[in-house]
C-alpha cells in the first residue's frame, strides 16, 4: 500500500512540475532570426503589443518604404553597414537614426501612442534584451504581402512623382 501511495504522489509531482516545463521549452523556441548576409547588416522592426493594435507602422527611409509591422509583429530586413534615417507617420511624423553594423542585428521598436485622431507613431532604438522580453508574443509580418505592399507604394510614389 505504501508503494502504491508513493507511485501516486511521484506521478502527480512530475505532472504538476510538465506544465513548466513545458513553458520554459515554449519560450526557449520562440524566435530565431536569420544570421546577417555576409557584409551585411539587418535590422529587426518590432511592435510590442499595446495601444493602437489597429494601427500599423510603416517604415521608410529616403521616402521609400522598407517595412510594416502591426501589433506583437516583426520584420526583418538586410541593411548596408551605415547610419540609417527611419521615418514612420500618421497624424505625425517620428523618426530614429540607427547604425548599422556588418554581420550584426539592430533593433527598432516601434510603439504606438495616443493621438487626436488617431494614434501617434513613436520609432525607437532598441536591443536583444528589449526584443528578448518581447519576443515570445510576435509573430512575423508575411514577406510576400510587404513586398507586393512595398511594390504598389513605390509605383504610387512613381505615379506622384516621387512626392512622398
Amino acid at each position: 500500500m505504501n508503494m502504491v501511495k508513493f507511485a501516486a504522489v511521484a506521478t502527480a509531482i512530475a505532472l504538476a512540475g510538465a506544465p513548466a516545463v513545458a513553458k520554459e521549452e515554449k519560450a526557449a523556441a520562440a524566435i530565431t532570426l536569420p544570421t546577417p548576409k555576409p557584409g551585411m547588416g539587418q535590422v529587426v522592426l518590432f511592435r510590442p503589443g499595446g495601444m493602437g493594435s489597429a494601427i500599423k507602422c510603416t517604415v521608410r527611409e529616403n521616402g521609400k518604404m522598407i517595412g510594416r509591422v502591426s501589433g506583437n509583429r516583426y520584420y526583418v530586413i538586410d541593411a548596408p553597414a551605415g547610419t540609417h534615417t527611419y521615418t514612420t507617420k500618421t497624424e505625425a511624423t517620428d523618426t530614429v537614426n540607427v547604425q548599422v553594423e556588418p554581420d550584426e542585428t539592430t533593433y527598432v521598436k516601434c510603439k504606438i501612442s495616443m493621438g487626436i485622431m488617431v494614434g501617434r507613431p513613436n520609432l525607437s532604438p532598441s536591443n536583444e534584451e528589449e526584443w528578448a522580453k518581447s519576443a515570445p508574443k510576435m509573430k512575423p509580418m508575411e514577406a510576400e504581402k510587404i513586398a507586393a505592399e512595398i511594390a504598389k507604394d513605390e509605383s504610387e510614389l512613381a505615379a506622384k512623382g516621387g512626392a512622398n
